[in-house]
C-alpha cells in the first residue's frame, strides 16, 4: 500500500510541470503585440496642405512644437525636482531669534561631531537647512546658533 502511494506521488510530482508547461501562452503575447504598437504608433494630419507628422517613438518629438516653446529653458525663481514639477526656491533669511519654518524642521543632523559643531544642549537639534547648520529649539523652532555656509 506505501509503496501505490508512493508511485502516485512521485507520478504528480512528474507530471505537473509537463501539464502546466502546455498551457496557451496567448495572453502575454497580446500585451506585448499592444505594447509595440504604441510605441511605434505614427499618425499623418493633413491640413490644407501641410502634412504635420507626429512620431511618439521620437522622445523629443514635441520639443520643437509651438506650443511647448514657453516651456523650454529655466525659470528664475524655481527650482526643478526630476520627476515631480516646479516649486519656489526658499529665500528665508536664517538669523538668531527667528523661528525655523515647519518644512526645514525635520532635517537634524546626526553626526554633529563630524562637522565640527558644538553639541546641542537639551531641548536643541542641529538641523541642516538650504547650506547652512541652525541650532533649533525642539519646542517652538527658536534659532539659538547657526552657523552659515557649514557645509
Amino acid at each position: 500500500m506505501k509503496h501505490l502511494l508512493y508511485a502516485a506521488v512521485a507520478l504528480v510530482a512528474v507530471a505537473a510541470p509537463i501539464a502546466a508547461s502546455a498551457q496557451p501562452q496567448d495572453d502575454r503575447r497580446d500585451y506585448h503585440d499592444d505594447r509595440r504598437d504604441l510605441r511605434h504608433d505614427q499618425r499623418v494630419i493633413a491640413r490644407d496642405q501641410a502634412v504635420i507628422h507626429y512620431d511618439r517613438a521620437r522622445a523629443e518629438s514635441w520639443h520643437d512644437r509651438a506650443e511647448w516653446r514657453d516651456f523650454r529653458g529655466p525659470r528664475p525663481g524655481y527650482w526643478y525636482a526630476p520627476g515631480w514639477g516646479y516649486r519656489p526656491i526658499s529665500h528665508f533669511g536664517w538669523r538668531r531669534g527667528a523661528f525655523v519654518p515647519a518644512a526645514y524642521r525635520g532635517f537634524y543632523v546626526q553626526d554633529w561631531g563630524y562637522y565640527g559643531l558644538r553639541p546641542p544642549p537639551p531641548g536643541y537639534r542641529w538641523i541642516y537647512a538650504d547650506g547652512n547648520f541652525v541650532l533649533m529649539a525642539l519646542g517652538t523652532g527658536l534659532i539659538a546658533d547657526l552657523v552659515m555656509n557649514g557645509y
